[in-house]
């Protein structure tokens, strides 16, 4: 497919004039606190969009309110186009926002507001980047909006317009109503990830949690998350559920050709949704190749991770002479002999420092790209990458546990999987090819009758 030439960033603000702008804010803040506040978050978001300004064909335009085009040139810089929102509420201003840039050579469009912290060059991109094979790209706000729209030239004149008609503005419904006009519609479109936006009182600390972010350098790193998947429906949404209160997190599932719902139920979380060979290695490697976490942690479908796991693993990643970690593991059943793999697991990591995938394993994308990332093997890819991680550095295991299905082990039998195990690492040991042992592992998995 031909990638688009003209493409435009739309930033839509409000000049910050007290009384004003983010008057639901002022019983908290005072008139003077509410506008120094759009001002400080829209000078980051139009420090944010100038960091995209570089790629090519793309221009941005600042769509405004409550000023005139020299004041706003005063303020935020000559480099950008400066037009009025004009008069409706916000769909209308929106709609007419991408009639205008749409009469022009423009053949992408998208609009962001100013009130979005957790919006980063790289979220702005891949909204682009998404609109190269969809009609429509959405970034899903956690109020029930939605804080990014772009859109395609090409749509229909009909189509563009019924995206923001009949919307109750301001309502938890705003994305959902969005969502259904455009599968109505025949539209394709791809969700980005869910970010919070700053528009009460109770919504401050999100605002407060992002300068604390800004201030400190290891917090501000950004982690994304890795999930391989084939025909995961049943486990993925509780998955990605437990990871939808973060704000500056990505979340990245690599299908491998399911035939469930998985792939909907990923967008629908937010999560970003790309395909790749059914292998776990090369799953992984593809989401790391359009990871834009300066962290990443590699996690199944069908594992939890902790509740503070974000501080955790940036806590771990920065310190002095680690390379990477993973978790303990706690799996989810009482049956016979789980207790036993559980203290297995705890042993082989703590002292031979060796985690397997199922502890979500993490570390630092540019040490990943060193190594060369996963072996693209059909087994062992996650002990040989941490061997070759064990020569960069330090493997730790966080206190805290991450819980996983115990369907692995029930699949076979508790024993017999652990015992299966060993045979592959000492057969791998003796050289034995890692495509031989998967044969030999699929054989004992027909041997279930599943």
């Amino acid at each position: 497919m031909p990638v688009l030439k003209c493409e435009r960033l739309i930033v839509f603000t409000r000049f910050p004039e007290p009384g004003t702008t983010k008057t639901r804010l002022i019983p908290a803040l005072g008139e003077k606190g509410a506008a120094d506040l759009q001002r400080r978050m829209t000078e980051h978001i139009i420090s944010t969009a100038a960091k995209v300004s570089n790629r090519p064909g793309l221009s941005i335009e600042v769509r405004y309110e409550g000023a005139d085009p020299d004041l706003m040139q005063a303020w935020l810089g000559p480099q950008f186009a400066y037009s009025m929102q004009g008069s409706g509420d916000l769909g209308r201003r929106m709609a007419r926002a991408f009639d205008e840039v749409f009469q022009t050579e423009t053949e992408a469009a998208v609009i962001i507001g100013c009130d979005i912290p957790g919006i980063t060059a790289n979220i702005i991109l891949q909204a682009f980047e998404g609109l190269q094979k969809n009609d429509l790209v959405l970034g899903p706000a956690r109020d029930g909006g939605y804080y990014l729209v772009g859109k395609k030239r090409a749509i229909a004149a009909d189509a563009n317009h019924l995206l923001f008609s009949g919307i109750k503005w301001g309502s938890e419904e705003v994305f959902t109503q969005t969502l259904q006009i455009a599968k109505r519609s025949g539209l394709s479109f791809i969700l980005l990830e869910p970010l919070a936006d700053v528009d009460r009182p109770e919504d401050l600390h999100i605002w407060h949690e992002f300068k604390n972010h800004a201030a400190n350098p290891a917090e501000a790193q950004r982690i994304s998350i890795i999930i391989p998947t084939l025909n995961e429906a049943p486990t993925l949404a509780e998955t990605i559920c437990h990871l939808k209160d973060l704000n500056s997190l990505e979340v990245i599932v690599v299908d491998g050709g399911s035939e469930d719902d998985t792939v909907e139920l990923a967008r629908s979380s937010g999560a970003e949704v790309i395909q790749a060979t059914p292998c776990k290695a090369v799953q992984m490697n593809a989401g790391a190749s359009v990871a834009g976490g300066d962290v990443l942690v590699f996690l199944h479908a069908d594992t939890l991770l902790p509740k503070h796991f974000k501080r955790q693993i940036l806590s771990a990643v920065n310190q002095n002479g680690v390379a990477a970690g993973a978790f303990r593991l706690t799996i989810d059943s009482t049956a016979k002999g789980i207790r036993f793999i559980e203290r297995m697991t705890y042993l082989r990591s703590r002292y031979l420092r060796m985690p397997y995938g199922d502890q979500a394993l993490f570390m630092k994308k540019t040490l990943f790209e060193k190594i060369g990332g996963f072996p693209e093997l059909p087994i062992m890819e996650d002990f040989i990458l941490i061997r070759r991680l064990r020569r960069q550095g330090k493997i730790v295991i966080l206190s805290e546990s991450v819980i996983t299905s115990p369907r692995r082990w029930l699949h076979l039998g508790i024993f017999k999987t652990w015992l299966i195990n060993q045979l592959i690492i000492i057969a791998y040991y003796l050289g034995i090819p890692p495509e031989r042992l998967t044969r030999w592992y699929r054989r004992e998995e027909d041997k279930t009758g599943n």
